[in-house]
């Protein structure tokens, strides 16, 4: 994100070293494209860090679903000794 900054700047430093004439149509679009184009680096650094925030958090959730999907899982397993010891039974009323 560092190197938008950068462009944005030397774009104001050109514009400033050029002196564009504010007053000017074509100056005043020149300048405000500069301005609106450090609004927009400014804007996607606040979205790659709320983007980076919500990755740690999905990683927090990861993590804790990951830990109650191996509690689930090992009580089920548990289960899985009395599977064998089960005898098939048939009513014959069924029938």
């Amino acid at each position: 994100m560092e190197y938008l900054f950068e462009k944005v700047s030397y774009l104001r430093g050109l514009a400033d070293g050029l002196d564009i004439n504010e007053k000017s149509k074509e100056g005043k679009l020149l300048l405000n494209i500069v301005d609106v184009l450090d609004d927009i680096v400014d804007a996607l650094e606040g979205l790659a860090l709320e983007q980076d925030e919500m990755a740690e958090y999905i990683d927090y959730i990861d993590e804790d679903l990951s830990d109650v999907e191996e509690d689930i899982y090992d009580v089920y397993d548990e289960f899985d000794e009395f599977d064998e010891d089960f005898d098939e039974y048939e009513d014959d009323e069924e029938k």
